[in-house]
């Protein structure tokens, strides 16, 4: 289990985390979102002592990473694929990580084919591509067969192939008893291979809860969409019935505050001609986007008049 609990870390003046406190479960995957500048990368390294707090603590079974006497062994590590000697074979570096630990060559051997990466084994690290390398990185983290993995960005670079392997992977990883730590700006695949999500912003606590838990908060979740001929009178109707309504183009209405019944009912009402009419389900990514919306660090500009 990881847990960290009132971490805080200064660099400076700058805080780059406030009072963090998060568990990430055995038999679990955790989602960690936050946009950039948010903390995520700072709270990952704390975890595995490449950082040390100012103040609180993060721990991995109850102790500090530096206080691991395996530490490959009890926890799996990928925070960034590229820092990987150019010079060396994937083969030539999981043996040099493998080493470290009296792991075995046929160790290193068959996390080689668990990631797909025998094709390019021999080959040197500095000829990969964003995909192999992240293939790489995941090997190195599942060499020591550990209990914990903390995952920065796996999919990025990967294949839609590669997406899917890396979902199936931590999936399994979790239904084994592991516990998964997984930051990733892919909200849609979070959504699909996450148990839980914990969002930060200016290094602070947003949400922590389970996905569905986060999705039913965004604004999209039990909205009914209703398109029709005339929608002023529908408009009103619902207004008057308590319901709260948006007008859109093309005579679409989206209702909060009423079912799908209900909104069908007031049209036939009204009499108008209804086109299509359905309920809404919201999404992890406008959760999170409604979430996060004060704690960007960088904010595009809106464009009015098209590019000068």
């Amino acid at each position: 289990m990881i847990t960290v609990e009132a971490l805080t870390k200064r660099y400076g003046s700058t805080t780059a985390v406030d009072g963090l406190t998060f568990t990430a479960r055995p038999g679990t995957v955790t989602g960690f979102l936050g946009p950039n500048g948010a903390g995520k990368s700072t709270t990952m390294r704390v975890v595995v002592g490449l950082e040390r707090p100012t103040a609180g603590t993060a721990t991995v079974a109850g102790r500090r990473y530096a206080d691991l006497h395996a530490p490959l062994h009890e926890v799996g590590v990928m925070l960034d694929a590229r820092s990987v000697h150019p010079g060396r074979t994937a083969y030539k570096h999981l043996v040099s990580m493998a080493q470290t630990h009296g792991i075995g060559k046929a160790r290193v051997r068959e996390v080689i084919a668990q990631t797909g990466l025998e094709p390019a084994a021999h080959r040197r690290a500095g000829t990969f591509s964003l995909g192999m390398g992240q293939r790489l990185g995941i090997a190195g983290a599942l060499l020591g067969d550990p209990a914990t993995l903390i995952l920065d960005e796996p999919v990025n670079g990967l294949d839609p192939d590669g997406v899917l392997w890396v979902r199936r992977l931590v999936r399994e990883l979790a239904a084994e008893g592991r516990t998964v730590l997984l930051s990733s700006h892919l909200m849609h695949e979070l959504a699909l291979c996450a148990d839980r999500v914990v969002i930060i912003g200016r290094g602070r606590l947003l949400a922590d809860a389970s996905v569905q838990e986060i999705v039913d908060r965004s604004q999209g979740a039990g909205t009914v969409r209703v398109r029709t001929t005339d929608p002023e009178p529908l408009a009103r109707e619902l207004l008057a019935a308590g319901a709260q309504v948006v007008r859109q183009e093309g005579g679409v209405l989206r209702v909060r505050a009423a079912s799908v019944e209900e909104v069908g009912t007031a049209a036939r009402r009204c009499g108008v001609t209804v086109l299509e009419l359905g309920s809404e389900s919201g999404s992890l990514e406008e959760a999170y986007l409604e979430l996060t919306g004060e704690a960007l660090e960088y904010r595009a500009a809106d464009v009015q008049g098209g590019a000068r």
